[in-house]
């Protein structure tokens, strides 16, 4: 694994009282072709027929990114297909691509920034704002009141750096109350920095939700617009070591001991059996965690060493489950399972140690058939954890 990570988030609230969002983010990694497309497209209005229009423009700005199309050309097709409202006199939906493309060993990551009406992007470098240029393209289209402008951006991002997106929820909140014009760019860019000087190494997914959370408060918690904020940021990955199922060979135990030893990271270790050859090689007392727990999750434990301690297979089932259903963990119980995928999604590389002795109490009939075998489950985690949140995983057998 790379001593490099790209980490990319978002955070989005919708407006007050829909159901259903009018801006429309997509995320999408190409792992063989080093290749990541990030878009945000906001709908004209808010509610269902916002979200159609902007959904449209964000997957035909997504294909049209994976093509071997230049990345302007394809915003001149999007903005030729769009529709302009005859009342307003206006494009029905706006959009940022931020296309990313990096070498094998990260040492190079280059950004080509697209953006048509929404609010410019930022970037940051540590807790410095950058400025760049922007190329402009002036479309006349039929029926529009006026030309629109396509900005069209390209730089390369270095460890430490952020690109920041967002849809004008974040810069119009708090309009005519008490901010008569918003909070703005310069309200948000004066935001960031803050948040980042408390915070150096704060993750995307927790200034994103910074961001949006106070643009939400801006507007006394009653959102008038939809609000979506998207963080780029360049880092040293975060390692966590998932450990779950005895070794083959009781002499591997020693082996596997060494390994959580060498590891540099969090470790989560799941599984009563692996739990006591872990406590055992360590010579670390066990002790049940009786500070979170639900009546859907067996209760974690306690050992030195290791940041988390939970039962086997159902607590794996019930992560898996979560991550696949992209649930929130605010909205979880407080319980192992919701501290497990907290874990899982602070962190960006996740090595699996899985051990292949046949676990006895899993061969009962009584357990549920969809629990499965160790492997498939393990399975599931690592495929949700690539596809759904573009994390790295790895696995060894022991």
């Amino acid at each position: 694994m790379n001593n490099i990570f790209i980490d990319i988030d978002y955070a989005q609230i919708f407006k007050h009282g829909q159901k259903i969002g009018g801006d429309v983010y997509l995320l999408s990694k190409s792992p063989e072709e080093n290749h990541i497309v990030s878009t945000l497209s906001d709908g004209l209005g808010s509610g269902v027929k916002a979200n159609v229009l902007a959904s449209l423009t964000a997957h035909m700005a997504h294909r049209l990114s994976f093509s071997p199309i230049d990345l302007s050309h394809s915003a001149k097709i999007i903005m030729d297909t769009l529709p302009v409202c005859k009342e307003r006199k206006i494009s029905y939906s706006t959009f940022t691509i931020a296309d990313i493309r990096y070498a094998d060993d990260l040492e190079k990551i280059s950004v080509n920034l697209v953006e048509y009406d929404n609010p410019p992007a930022l970037r940051f470098r540590g807790t410095e704002p950058i400025s760049w240029t922007r190329d402009k393209t002036e479309l006349q289209r039929e029926g529009a009141f006026k030309k629109e402008v396509i900005s069209h951006s390209a730089f390369e991002l270095e460890i430490g750096d952020r690109l920041i997106v967002f849809s004008d929820g974040v810069t119009q909140s708090g309009l005519g109350k008490g901010l008569p014009l918003g909070w703005r760019l310069d309200g948000v860019r004066k935001f960031v920095v803050d948040e980042i000087g408390k915070d150096p190494d704060i993750s995307s997914r927790d200034l994103s939700r910074a961001i949006v959370q106070k643009a939400y408060s801006l507007d006394g918690l009653s959102s008038k617009d939809d609000i979506t904020c998207s963080v780029v940021y360049v880092r040293r990955p975060r390692r966590l070591l998932i450990v779950t199922g005895p070794p083959f060979l009781k002499e591997s135990d020693a082996v596997l001991g060494q390994k959580i030893r060498e590891f540099d990271g969090k470790k989560i270790v799941s599984g009563g059996t692996t739990a006591q050859i872990v406590s055992r090689v360590f010579g670390a007392k066990l002790t049940l965690d009786l500070s979170c727990w639900s009546k859907d999750v067996p209760p974690a434990s306690k050992m030195e060493g290791i940041d988390l301690v939970t039962e086997g297979m159902l607590t794996l089932s019930k992560v898996a489950t979560i991550l696949e259903g992209k649930i929130n963990p605010a909205d979880l119980p407080n319980d192992p399972a919701k501290k497990f995928v907290e874990m899982l999604l602070n962190s960006d590389q996740v090595h699996f140690i899985v051990g292949t002795k046949i676990n006895e109490a899993h061969q009962d009939p009584n357990i549920p058939v969809e629990i499965g075998i160790r492997r498939t489950i393990i399975g599931r985690l690592r495929k949700a954890l690539e596809d759904i949140y573009l994390k790295e995983t790895s696995q060894e057998y022991l």
